[in-house]
C-alpha cells in the first residue's frame, strides 16, 4: 500500500473509521516489525482526527512504558492501576473520560488535555499494551470511537 491515506474530510466520525481501518489493515499487513506498525497506526489517527496526542503504552515488567505516538512529549511510565491508562489495563476495557479533571487520579502528562480515551490491547487474553487518544477539547470522544477503536485494537492484537 502506498504511504498516503484517502480519507475524505467532508464525512462524520463513523464514515472516517470505516474508511481508516482498511487502509490501517493494508498497511500493516506485510509489515512484521510492531514498532513500525503501532508508529504507522499512531500517525494514521492523528492525521485523520487531528487528535491531540494518540499513542501506545506497552506492558514491561509490571509497569506501561510509552510506546510509538504522535503528539507532544508524554509521560514516559505509568504504573498499573494508576491514571486513565493504568486503569484501563487493570480494568481490561476501554475508559471514555470526557472531562480528564473529573477522572480520578488522573495522570496529567499534559495540560492542554481535556478528554481521553484509553483502548487495552489484549494477546492470550492478557493486556499487553493501551492505545491512548487525548483531546484538547472536553468531551471529544463518544461510543463510536469507542467501538472503531475497540476494532482496530483486534487488528493491532493481531500484530502482535
Amino acid at each position: 500500500m502506498a504511504e498516503e491515506l484517502i480519507i475524505a474530510t467532508s464525512v462524520d466520525k463513523k464514515e472516517k473509521y470505516k474508511t481508516l481501518i482498511p487502509q490501517i489493515e493494508a498497511l500493516v499487513a506485510d509489515e512484521k516489525d510492531v514498532v513500525a506498525n503501532l508508529s504507522n497506526i499512531a500517525a494514521a489517527l492523528k492525521q485523520t482526527f487531528d487528535f491531540f496526542w494518540v499513542g501506545f503504552y506497552l506492558v514491561k515488567d509490571n509497569q506501561l512504558v510509552l510506546g510509538p505516538f504522535q503528539g507532544p512529549i508524554a509521560c514516559t511510565r505509568i504504573n498499573f492501576g494508576k491514571g486513565v491508562c493504568g486503569t484501563s489495563w487493570k480494568e481490561k476495557k476501554t475508559i471514555l473520560v470526557p472531562n480528564v479533571d473529573e477522572f480520578p487520579g488522573h495522570i496529567a502528562c499534559s495540560s492542554a488535555s481535556k478528554s481521553e480515551i484509553v483502548v487495552p490491547g489484549f494477546k492470550n487474553n492478557e493486556v499487553v499494551l493501551v492505545l491512548d487518544v487525548d483531546s484538547d477539547k472536553l468531551n471529544d470522544f463518544d461510543t463510536t470511537d469507542q467501538e472503531e477503536l475497540e476494532k482496530l485494537m483486534n487488528i493491532v492484537g493481531g500484530l502482535l
